[in-house]
């Protein structure tokens, strides 16, 4: 089984077409949302992990480029700002997919964003303010803004 966590961004003019159902039924694939933001006539957003065998993945992935989705993994919008970072592990301690953890042996935070769900929880449990998660807003009004969370 494949899986991958994804930020999904929909053009104005499809995103009252059935596209994640065409995933499910035309590609095999499942999916579980984190995050959407999906308004008539506006740029949608939706923060997904998809997952399915490799070669269905692969060709939904190619029907999402191909109708105009723009698809990008997570990892993308997720950062960590080692300089600001005190590893005092309060993330660790909220991550509910293991993103985040401690190396025992080292006692030093570890931050695979591969694994990042994109919850948020790490970036208001940070006291340092070392996590940061952006994603464009992809609505028409604040086009060119990017929404920036921290703590």
């Amino acid at each position: 089984m494949y899986a991958k966590m994804l930020v999904l961004r929909f053009p104005p003019q499809i995103v009252d077409k059935p596209i994640i159902t065409n995933l499910v039924k035309n590609y095999n694939l499942t999916f579980n949302i984190l995050k959407a933001q999906i308004f008539p006539r506006k740029e949608g957003l939706m923060i997904l992990e998809l997952r399915g065998n490799k070669a269905d993945y692969d060709r939904g992935i190619d029907y999402l480029k191909r109708i105009g989705v723009k698809v990008e993994p997570i990892a993308q919008s997720i950062q960590r700002n080692e300089e600001y970072c005190i590893e005092c592990g309060a993330c660790t301690a909220v991550c509910p997919t293991g993103a985040l953890n401690i190396d025992r042996s080292t006692m030093h935070v570890l931050f695979d964003s591969e694994r990042c769900s994109g919850c948020e929880w790490c970036v208001k449990a940070c006291p340092v303010h070392a996590m940061t998660v952006t994603f464009d807003r992809g609505i028409e009004e604040n086009a060119g803004e990017k929404e920036v969370f921290v703590a």
